[in-house]
This record gives structure tokens, sequence and C-alpha cells, in this order.
């Protein structure tokens, strides 16, 4: 699958089935701008539109200093109260589609994720995280708030107490503090960050790729739903894929001893 020349974005195809997509302005620690916010728009409603080949997402930033910083605070400086909503409306977008968007991805966090960067990859299914990395959501420490997800998405990662002192406060976590209070699934060497989070986007990619999108979809909106509604739903889930080919292609391979060959049908 082919992707534009992004002006903020690095994409390419780094495993079978995995897109590597790269936060591309590490000269100012990839800072969110309005020509990101275009971008990522544009990618997250590319994949959902027709993922083509690809089967998992792995989103990390360019450098070692930082994942994201958050919003461009040069480029806000100065803009107009219509200029600042239009940017936000932009941003909301784009982080609205990366929560909806049916193929897996994972935040593949290589160091400071504040803010805007922090509701980033908050906004992924899941995170891992260099030992190095800190997060933050820093907003109220500028006169705003969080308001690409964070004050929905941290207190579901993290518990709700944990999240009003962050956000209230603007203090940092550690990658340490933020694996054992839940927001990250696991740490690694910064050096091995990126290969650790793409072997686990091909192991996600090696699976039926109509299976995970469902597991994805019920999860997503059934932790919205009380129990029994959700465990109805689960099961409409479940029952979608029982005509595929790909169900027929798993139980057939797991008969012959063999790695199954799931064509996405």
């Amino acid at each position: 699958m082919e992707f534009p020349d992004y002006a903020t974005l690095a994409c390419a195809m780094a495993r079978p089935h995995v897109l590597q997509a790269t936060l591309n302005r590490p000269e100012v620690m990839n800072a969110l701008n309005t020509q990101m916010g275009h971008d990522l728009l544009d990618l997250w409603t590319r994949l959902t539109e027709d993922p083509g080949d690809v089967r998992c997402v792995v989103l990390t930033g360019a450098g070692e200093r930082a994942f994201c910083a958050g919003g461009d605070l040069k480029e806000r400086n100065g803009m107009s109260d219509d200029q600042w909503r239009r940017q936000h409306e932009l941003f909301e977008r784009a982080y609205a589609r990366l929560i909806d968007l049916p193929v897996p991805v994972i935040a593949a966090v290589n160091g400071a994720a504040y803010a805007g960067g922090f509701e980033l990859a908050l906004a992924c299914d899941f995170i891992h995280a260099a030992e190095t990395a800190r997060f933050a959501l820093t907003e109220a420490t500028l006169g705003i708030m969080p308001g690409c997800g964070g004050t929905q998405n941290l207190p579901r990662a993290i518990g709700e107490r944990r999240a009003r002192e962050m956000i209230m406060t603007g203090r940092p976590c550690t990658a340490r503090q933020a694996y054992e209070w839940g927001a990250v699934n696991c740490l690694v060497e910064p050096g091995r960050l990126l290969e650790e989070a793409l072997d686990t986007a091909a192991t996600i990619a090696g699976n039926a790729p109509l299976s995970v999108r469902q597991v994805k979809k019920s999860i997503r909106y059934g932790m919205q739903m009380e129990l029994q509604t959700a465990l109805r739903f689960e099961v409409e889930a479940y029952n979608h894929l029982i005509h595929t080919a790909d169900r027929a292609e798993g139980v057939l391979a797991f008969n012959e001893k063999r790695k199954p060959r799931f064509q996405g049908h």
C-alpha cells in the first residue's frame, strides 16, 4: 500500500502487513502543528476506508528525545480565538478517527509524551514505552485543559484518582510509574523499543485480521455498555466471523498442524 509523501509523517511497511508511522518533526520534539493534524487525519481516514495490506500500525516519534511534545506552541502563539478553535477541531477529528480505526495501533513511545502527545498515545490500542520515556498532561499549566480525550482515556487507563492528580498538577510521571499504573503495557530498553513493538505488531498481523478487528470493536464499544448488553454485543461480533473463510482456514490449519494462511475474508 502506498501513502502520500506527508510533510510531517514518515510511513513505511516495516514488516509484512505492519505499517510504521513516524511523527517526523524531531527538531521540535515532534510537536503537533496544523500540518501534522491534516496528515494524521488523512492517514487514519485512508486506513479506515481501505487498509489494503495493513493489519497493524506502530506509531512512534522521530529522534530520541520525544514521541510528541504536544501542540506546537510557537505556531499557536498569536492565534486568534477562531484560529485556535478551528485548529483544535482538526485535531479532534484526527484523534477521533484514530480511536475508531478498525486496524489496531501500537504506540511506541520513545521519549517525552506530553499534553497532546500523551493523548495521542492514549488514543492508540496500547503503549510500549522506552524506560526513559516520560508522560504528562500539562494543559492546565498553560490555561487550557486536555481536549483530545485526555480526561477520558487517562482515567480509564490508570484510575480516576491518579488521573485527577496528573491532570490537575500537570506533573510528569516516569515510564516505570506509567507501567505500574496500567497506562503502559511494557517497558523496553530504548534501543530495543521499535523492534519490540514491531515484533508485537507482526504477531497481531499474523492472526486473522477480521478477528482482530472484531475484538477491537467489541472491547471499544462493549466497555461503554452495561455487562449484559456488552455480552450480547460480543456474541454479535463473534457471529460475524462464523461464515468467514479465515475461520475455516484457522480450524483446518490447526488440524493439519500447520500455520494458517489468513486472507482477511
